[in-house]
């Protein structure tokens, strides 16, 4: 009997000694295949991998997680690390793995079929990388796998094989923001445990199918962004464990079942905006407790709001804007009465209906949280109620085209934190309020097309960041206030067209350096152009017709380097055509006519085309292209004398042509030696730039993605002209996110789309910053903000990027260390960049009110346009200069790239989850 236990103990010993050894054997595998993962690592930021030698057993290494008995890896975690890569086929040797996680880095390259030879492998985590190609049918083998995630990659071809079909224990199946094609298979409705479903933001067709009402277990239901078309299967609707629920932006039509509250009890997300549902909203939503968004936004809703929308009391996002909903009558409105039971709501738009009757008094008890409420482009009438000043936390108040009538509220100076108010094309009447200029955070008014009177408040200049500001079509009168002329936050438009504004443009308009249109068109304003106006730099549009102007056009205009139209017509001015608005690089459109000009009309330059050019009305003129019909101008030297003189000018001509280059080098030099000679203090011991940066407003900015541009982005426009963030759009990469090429309807051109990487540490401050940076700085040097977006993608994820204007010729260092003949160059070229970079950093670092340092200047950060002019871009490192109350400058720390040290620095210094 002992001899018996005996042996049985040898034998188990014996058993685990050869499973020892055998394992010893295969886990050199193991350590073979990660040191084949790491050889294909390109870039470590954080030096993870520097973990992986010898030195430690490779159970130790970062991110590595084996079994303790077998010593077999069976988790390999390495998300969020910034890597650079690709995954070796050798990872399917690996056959102990459980888990791949590589969420959030930069890998690229093809999925490896071989990781169908880890027949244990339960989660495989993939999103946010590059990878490319087809999802790999080997799959199909990892019958373990219970999550599979390969979300925003660039992955294409069928959307699932029908081997994955296999693929039963799946609970969630992530295959988000790829370019996938075909239709969503029946199949899937065989995954009984499923309960996350992403499909969303690929080019999927055909309809939805009803085998997904089979999924008992589903909770998330993502679809959006595709091309699905039909109507959605009632069974799909009769899924009552779904909570997110989301099929924005498709081609999907029909009623919504007017049971969809009782059928999806447990909806907190409910999102089906961009489609082209009609019928009435279902007033059985109002039985979905938990219901935090609801946004039906540019559909064909059509019927009354209902009034049982106020029992959701976790409601935050309420968006039936772009419908057919209202039938003009005094009960439209009647919902808001109830909506005020949703304490919590902070998104209100039902902009773009039919709604009719007055606002109800109850609007000053809506939600204290609400920060967006949109009603513009109804048939609202009466007038402002009291209480809006109760919603102290608007951003957003917009009331545009309507009906309303009476006076602008003076209680709306108590809405502190307002970014944007649109109370254009209503018939609103008396005086502008000037508590308006209580409005600090205030960036665009638009009080456009009403019955306004009065003078303009000049309290309105305290409004330090108002970057839009339109006032056309009132009955204005006075003069411009001299405070809003110098208004230095208005960058993208200042309107105050068709009034009757009268007395002269004051001198002070020059510090509106940043501004970009300029509109004081059919008033009667006087006097003559004022030279200040050459300070505006980065002026595009100046539109003046229609005034009582006289005198001549300055010489100082040609200043105006950036300048693409101009209208002085229906004036009084007088003398000649200047001849520097020949040389306007950037003029397309001029018109002069009916005013009092004489002398000879030029020929050159877009003079020649007639249709840019409009100068019809002035008699004195003579000559210029013969499409414009003027008069010969008298002769003035006979034919010989005409013929010396042209000599004459050859002969200067060659000498010109061959101290060029000389003449502006030397230039170059005097323009610096003046510029470090003006940062000399004067005898207070304070600069300039030290005086203006005293009244420097340091508060951090606000973002939104809504008030602050004059056109409006939305993140569907980004998606949309980006093709899905193609990787063939894909322009280049940086430390914060990535740049593509968008093809965008609404500018009917291309542009560059900057979109934040938000996981990436700092990312949010860079945008921060840039948005800061640049909102208030215009010059043709720097690279032009069109548009930004702060919004959320159609995941429920926060989503930030900048639009700027399309460099065609790429940046200085595609140009530097081009390797081919096709880009070079020449010493001309190579001095106008020069050029161009000094005038902008001298704009930044001396005519801004606040002294601004690039610190990341380089030749990838410099772009050049279709005519080779540069723009400095990319001011995520940005740093404003300010003095402390001893009047010293505060040392900043040295950011950016080795190279470039400012003047004057002192160097010391996926799944949405509940809850």
């Amino acid at each position: 009997m002992e001899q018996s236990f005996m042996n049985f103990k040898w034998l188990v010993s014996y058993i685990r000694c050869s499973i020892l050894v055998m394992s010893m054997t295969v886990s050199c595998f193991d350590e073979q295949a990660l040191l084949d993962f790491e050889s294909r690592i390109t870039d470590d930021p954080f030096q993870v991998m520097s973990s992986w030698n010898n030195s430690l057993h490779y159970c130790n290494w970062t991110g590595i997680t084996c079994n303790p008995f077998f010593e077999r890896v069976i988790i390999l975690d390495l998300r969020s690390l910034k890597l650079v890569g690709s995954i070796p086929p050798s990872i399917g040797n690996l056959t102990f793995l459980t888990a791949i996680n590589l969420r959030n880095n930069s890998f690229h390259g093809e999925v490896p079929m071989e990781i169908g030879n880890l027949l244990q492998l339960q989660h495989l985590n993939l999103t946010w990388n590059s990878f490319t190609g087809t999802i790999p049918a080997n799959l199909s083998y990892c019958k373990e796998l219970k999550s599979l995630a390969l979300e925003y990659n660039s992955l294409f071809g069928k959307v699932l094989p029908d081997q994955l079909s296999s693929l039963s224990k799946l609970n969630y199946l992530g295959l988000g923001s790829n370019n996938l094609t075909g239709g969503i298979p029946s199949w899937i409705g065989n995954f009984s445990s499923l309960r996350g479903l992403s499909l969303a933001i690929n080019n999927l067709q055909g309809p939805i199918p009803r085998d997904i009402g089979r999924l008992s277990n589903l909770q998330i239901f993502q679809v959006y962004g595709n091309q699905l078309n039909g109507t959605i299967p009632q069974s799909v609707f009769n899924i009552s464990s779904v909570y997110y629920f989301s099929v924005t932006q498709n081609l999907l039509y029909g009623e919504l079942p007017s049971d969809i509250g009782l059928t999806l009890p447990n909806l907190e997300v409910f999102a089906g905006a961009v489609n082209d549902f009609t019928g009435p909203i279902p007033v059985s939503l109002s039985n979905a407790s938990k219901l935090g968004v609801l946004d039906l936004s540019q559909n064909k809703l059509t019927g009354n709001v209902p009034t049982s929308l106020g029992q959701l009391q976790m409601l935050y996002r309420l968006n039936f804007e772009i419908n057919s909903l209202g039938r003009n009558t005094s009960e439209d409105l009647r919902f808001l009465d109830f909506i005020v039971n949703c304490t919590i709501l902070q998104v209100l738009s039902f902009e773009n209906n039919f709604l009719g009757g007055e606002l109800p008094k109850t609007i000053g008890n809506l939600s204290t949280s609400l920060a967006i409420f949109c009603v513009g482009y109804n048939i609202i009438v009466g007038s402002l109620p009291t209480g809006l000043e109760n919603l102290v936390n608007l951003t957003l108040l917009s009331l545009a085209n309507n009906n309303l009538r009476g006076s602008v509220p003076e209680s709306l100076g108590k809405l502190r934190r307002l970014q944007g108010l649109m109370l254009n094309g209503n018939k609103l009447s008396g005086r502008i309020p000037s508590s308006i200029g209580n409005l600090t955070s205030l960036s665009t008014l638009n009080i456009e097309d009403n019955e306004l009177e009065g003078n303009i408040p000049p309290e309105l200049g305290q409004c330090t960041r108002l970057s839009v500001l339109n006032l056309t079509g009132n009955n204005l009168v006075g003069s411009i206030p001299k405070e809003l002329a110098g208004l230095f936050s208005l960058s993208i438009a200042l309107a105050l067209s068709n009034n009757s504004l009268t007395g002269s443009l004051p001198a002070e308009i020059g510090k509106l350096i940043n501004l970009k249109e300029m509109d004081i068109s059919h008033n009667k304003l006087s006097g003559e152009i004022p030279s200040t106006l050459s300070s505006c730099v980065s002026l595009e549009r100046f539109t003046a017709n229609n005034n009582l102007f006289r005198g001549e056009i300055p010489e100082s205009l040609q200043g105006l380097r950036g300048l693409e139209e101009m209208d002085l017509s229906h004036n009084n001015i007088s003398g000649g055509i200047p001849q520097f608005l020949v040389k306007l690089p950037y003029l397309r459109k001029l018109d002069l006519s009916f005013n009092k000009l004489e002398g000879e009309v030029p020929t050159e330059g877009f003079f020649a085309n007639a249709s840019a050019v409009l100068i019809s009305g002035n008699h004195e003129l003579c000559g210029g292209p013969p499409n414009y019909n003027f008069p010969t101008c008298p002769k003035q030297k006979d034919a010989s004398s005409k013929k010396h003189i042209s000599s004459r000018k050859k002969v200067v001509a060659i000498i010109l042509s061959v101290t060029f280059s000389f003449l502006l080098l030397c230039s170059f030099v005097a323009c610096y030696i003046v510029i470090r000679n003006s940062r000399k203090r004067d005898l207070t011991g304070r600069s300039s730039r030290e005086r203006q940066s005293e009244h420097f407003d340091d508060d951090k900015p606000t973002l939104s993605n809504d008030p602050i541009l004059a056109a409006k982005i939305t993140y569907q426009d980004i998606f949309k002209s980006t093709i899905g963030f193609s990787e063939d759009n894909l322009i280049g990469t940086g430390s914060f996110g990535s740049v593509y090429k968008g093809q965008f309807q609404v500018f009917d051109k291309a542009m560059a789309v900057k979109v934040l990487n938000l996981q990436q540490r700092g990312a949010l401050k860079s945008f921060s910053d840039e948005c800061r940076a640049l909102k208030s700085i215009r010059h043709r040097n720097l690279l032009k903000i069109i548009a930004v977006c702060s919004s959320m993608d159609y995941q429920g994820n926060d989503f930030k990027c900048i639009v700027f204007e399309f460099m065609e010729n790429g940046s200085l260092d595609d140009w530097l260390h081009s390797k081919g003949d096709e880009q070079y160059l020449n010493i001309i070229q190579r001095l106008n960049i020069a050029i161009d970079v000094a005038s902008a950093l001298d704009y930044l670092h001396n005519n801004c009110q606040v002294p601004i340092v690039h610190c990341d200047l380089k030749p990838s950060n410099i772009l050049l346009d279709e005519e080779m002019t540069a723009h400095v871009g990319d001011f995520g490192l940005a740093k404003f200069l300010f003095k402390s109350s001893w009047n010293k400058q505060t040392s900043i720390a040295l950011n950016g790239s080795i190279g470039y040290i400012p003047p004057g620095t002192e160097v010391e210094d996926h799944i949405p989850t509940r809850g």
